[in-house]
């Protein structure tokens, strides 16, 4: 953009042009699951990477239930689509369109953002489901000046159900052409001493507190698990860093009615 003082893929903007009158709602991507809550004293939570990825993105929720059956064939007349909302149906929200057990669903805007920035369109991260797959795109909607779908592949011959306000699809910019420039360096940890030193240290402390922890002595038992990760401490006694989050609060969308 010429004129505009704008950094390669530097994230300021996200706009969502709704096609039509009725869309689906875009809300701030949520850290928890129904599976996470279900482990032992909730011990999933304790992966901090686990729940910043959940919240890494803005959901898009199914305004009306979906249920799709594939018979295993590889026509379009092989899904079967059922929406339990009129307003929605008509392939105006989930239809098979490209055949061989993969199921489509409308997004219903016009994404754009910033130079160089796109959107990783994929399903919701660490949310699970059983006979289907969510199929992964990234789309150039810096200048892109049509919108995409959100696929998902049957994994096999079956039925499946989508209920009303569960999140479809998630979207998260990512600074595409600034990847590309990015090299990988293979490098041995010991010509970098400092890193050395932080990692045995951990390993060494790792290994202390679970053997310890395994005779079930007091004071491991009491503290549980280690929280250095979600603390942004190293156990070497580095200062703790300045970039550590141990929560992803994105922003709901704005829209002129507001």
């Amino acid at each position: 953009m010429q004129g505009q003082d704008i950094e390669i893929g530097e994230l300021r903007r996200l706009i969502c042009y709704r096609l039509r009158e009725l869309a689906p709602k875009i809300m701030p991507g949520r850290p928890e699951r129904a599976w996470m809550d279900a482990t032992d004293e909730r011990f999933a939570y304790r992966c901090l990477p686990l729940t910043i990825a959940n919240s890494f993105g803005w959901e898009l929720l199914l305004p009306a239930g979906v249920t799709a059956e594939w018979n295993g064939g590889s026509g379009l007349d092989d899904i079967t689509v059922e929406v339990d909302d009129e307003a929605w149906s008509a392939g105006k929200l989930a239809v098979s369109h490209f055949g061989h057990g993969v199921l489509t669903f409308q997004t219903g805007y016009l994404f754009r953002t910033d130079p160089s920035v796109g959107l990783l369109v994929r399903g919701v991260p660490n949310w699970p489901r059983d006979g289907i797959a969510p199929l992964e795109g990234l789309v150039e909607t810096d200048w892109l000046p049509f919108s995409f779908t959100m696929n998902w592949q049957f994994t096999r011959p079956g039925r499946v159900t989508f209920a009303k306000d569960e999140p479809y699809c998630f979207i998260s910019p990512v600074g595409y052409r600034a990847l590309g420039t990015l090299v990988p360096e293979i490098a041995d940890i010991a010509d970098a001493p400092e890193e050395r030193r932080h990692f045995e240290t951990w390993s060494r402390e790792r290994l202390d507190f679970n053997e310890r922890l395994k005779r079930e002595e007091p004071d491991a038992v009491r503290q549980g698990w280690q929280k250095w990760y979600i603390r942004g401490q190293s156990p070497s006694g580095a200062p703790v860093s300045p970039l550590h989050i141990s929560k992803l609060r994105l922003a709901d969308p704005r829209s002129d009615d507001d």
